[in-house]
């Protein structure tokens, strides 16, 4: 078992800052995606409707837009090649409602999809 953060060869990745689409920077998240997954970091859920109502967390909707923090090699074809993904990290999507894994690291919540669960990119 390899030590969080270390490579096979004993190098240590160095976090990089990331520039996120809401104009604020962020130290890169050590995890990476396998095959053709991306780690997104939803955007906040709405917490006023447009005429002022406070909405309790029960009635928000899930969070359907986010930005791109890590992403996979891609997948392989059936000749062994890899097929690269679409998107890079930066990018701000449109992704399914229910689609990916949420999870809580470092008590930030993320979201693990599959490329095709991405719908667009936004910008």
């Amino acid at each position: 078992m390899l030590p969080f953060g270390r490579t096979r060869r004993g190098k240590k990745d160095q976090p990089k800052e990331v520039e996120l689409a809401m104009g604020s920077t962020a130290v890169e998240v050590k995890l990476r995606p396998l095959g053709d997954r991306v780690l997104v970091k939803p955007l906040g859920r709405e917490e006023t409707t447009k005429s002022g109502i406070v909405l309790p967390d029960t009635a928000k909707e899930k969070p359907q837009r986010g930005t791109i923090v890590a992403v996979g090699a891609g997948r392989l074809d059936d000749d062994g090649d890899r097929i690269p993904v679409d998107v890079e990290v930066g990018n701000e999507v449109l992704f399914a409602k229910y689609a990916g894994t949420e999870f809580k690291l470092d008590d930030e919540e993320y979201l693990i999809l599959a490329e095709k669960d991405i719908l667009a990119v936004l910008g």
